[in-house]
């Protein structure tokens, strides 16, 4: 039984049934609304941080301790920008596009578990919906890129479609190998399973599934969503103030959701001694961060040939082969020593990876087999 619940039950013996089914509720999403928007402020301080380091330079350091107010200016000036909404757009559809591309990533933490018992609510298929639920926000950009009657706007959007359809299914198949080896669509049930975490036995499955959600996210190198040299500002060029603002907070809040998810299904998420299971969380959710804006700061952008490419023929094709090992090691190597099969998987891995890189090539304008 979650936290939740039992002060649920709580309250179901002093208050009237209704009372003790709102509240609860309530007090969870706000407690979740109060996680996400201060996390989203430390990411976006931590970013400029970790950027002004790996460019050589100091990054915000004049409002507060080394810059830690910057990110409250910046929230302050974008709230106070004029609302621009061109006159031939669809008004209704430009104002619900970043509502919807904000919403989703809040509704992704109703299933992330922060301890044992602090998640909001433990569904038996939490995985199925973390899927469904993040998604959806590919169906706001569309309807900004759309609503705005901007060309740019809509090559944008008709791409993030495109890379969002291209990713998601090797995403999805890097999942169903922590579901076969976890045996559960749980996300508090995955935890439980990881004596090992599964970063070391799916080591292939890791790289597939973070790569992906690096591009759905659309953080260097894949976001061509927002390749100034193509398509100016992509599909927010004609948004601006709030309305931008709920973008940007979208961008900076999936790039949360998908580090808890990472740090969840292979990280063995709250996991860890002496420290309280939040504190583990955070750890691990900074670490993969970091390693997010190391990319953006080392590699280059690809094409939009090399993107869609790498996903159909380079991360598809692995997540498949991953999917079976792990199928295999299942079936018949469950009794071996879990190191033993630790060496196993990092030597498929090794073997996978070094045969991919021979057959194929990301140059020339296209992919060469």
């Amino acid at each position: 039984m979650t936290l939740l619940e039992q002060f649920q039950l709580w309250l179901g013996s002093i208050w009237p049934g209704w009372a003790a089914y709102i509240v609860p509720a309530i007090v969870g999403i706000v407690v979740v609304l109060g996680f996400v928007l201060t996390m989203v402020i430390v990411f976006i301080w931590y970013e400029r941080r970790l950027l002004g380091r790996f460019q050589v330079r100091l990054g915000p350091n004049r409002l507060g301790p080394e810059g830690i107010f910057q990110p409250i200016a910046t929230a302050v000036k974008i709230l106070l920008k004029e609302d621009i909404v061109p006159t031939k757009s669809d008004k209704v559809i430009h104002w619900l596009a970043p509502v919807i591309v904000f919403v989703p990533v809040l509704m992704i933490f109703a299933v992330v578990p922060f301890g044992e018992r602090a998640i909001l609510t433990d569904l038996n298929v939490g995985v199925v919906y973390v899927v469904a639920i993040s998604s959806i926000s590919a169906v706001g950009i569309y309807m900004a890129g759309w609503a705005s009657n901007n060309k740019y706007g809509l090559i944008s959007a008709l791409r993030a479609v495109a890379q969002m359809v291209s990713y998601e299914l090797p995403v999805v198949l890097a999942i169903l190998g922590v579901v076969l080896m976890a045996g559960s669509l749980s996300m508090t049930q995955i935890v439980a399973s990881q004596k090992i975490p599964f970063l070391l036995l799916q080591p292939l499955g890791f790289v597939i599934f973070f790569l992906g959600t690096v591009a759905e996210m659309n953080r260097s190198p894949f976001d061509l969503l927002e390749a100034d040299s193509e398509i100016v500002a992509g599909y927010h060029i004609e948004y601006s103030g709030m309305k931008f603002a709920m973008f940007y907070l979208g961008e900076y809040g999936h790039a949360l959701a998908y580090s808890c998810i990472i740090a969840t299904l292979f990280l063995s998420g709250w996991q860890g001694p002496l420290l309280p299971p939040i504190i583990w969380l955070v750890i691990k959710v900074m670490a993969v961060f970091f390693v997010i804006v190391w990319m953006r700061s080392t590699l280059p952008r690809l094409r939009v040939d090399q993107l869609m490419a790498f996903a159909w023929k380079g991360l598809l094709p692995m997540a498949i082969i991953n999917l079976f090992i792990v199928a295999a090691e299942v079936l018949w190597l469950s009794e071996i020593t879990p190191w033993l099969m630790v060496a196993v998987n990092f030597v498929f891995a090794g073997v996978l990876v070094l045969l991919w890189s021979k057959l194929f090539t990301l140059g020339g304008g296209r992919v060469e087999v």
